[in-house]
């Protein structure tokens, strides 16, 4: 099943690389761009995109691992099942509940930074922060194990 070990890396550089750009390119360009209210109504507009691409590149790549040659398939299919846990648990628990808190805010510019709404959007903005860095992480993880197994010199000859 040679496409399926294909589709399983081109599944997890997607997800990877589409986490880190959003992380790290275009929230920060956001953010540097437009007012926090501004900035954030976009973040908030395009998350539930983002975390649909994550469930769609990982239920793909979940599926081609199980179809496909991997010599580290049962940590892969671990890391994955984490990934993918971690990601709908942002997706249906998470953003769901940071999006309510946002609407009942009047804006983050103007209301005090220990508001108890503030407070609580602060609390699951940070969880959900810490699981996409550790979703990055992972996904960088299975990158490194997709790599072919070293070759012993013995072998190579």
């Amino acid at each position: 099943m040679r496409i399926a070990t294909i589709i399983y890396h081109l599944a997890v550089s997607c997800w990877l690389g589409g986490s880190a750009l959003f992380t790290f390119v275009l929230t920060p360009i956001l953010f540097k761009s437009y007012p926090r209210d501004t900035a954030g109504s976009i973040v908030g507009t395009l998350f539930p995109g983002y975390f649909q691409w994550g469930l769609a590149c990982g239920a793909v790549a979940f599926i081609c691992l199980l179809l496909g040659k991997n010599h580290r398939k049962i940590a892969s299919g671990l890391i994955l099942t984490i990934m993918l846990t971690v990601t709908a648990t942002q997706a249906f628990i998470i953003e769901p509940r940071a999006a309510e808190l946002k609407k009942q805010i009047p804006s983050f510019e103007t209301t005090p930074p220990d508001h108890p709404l503030r407070v609580q959007f602060r609390k699951l903005h940070g969880i959900s922060a810490v699981a996409n860095l550790m979703l990055i992480g992972a996904g960088v993880v299975l990158v490194i194990f997709s790599s072919p197994p070293a070759q012993r010199k013995e072998d190579a000859n």
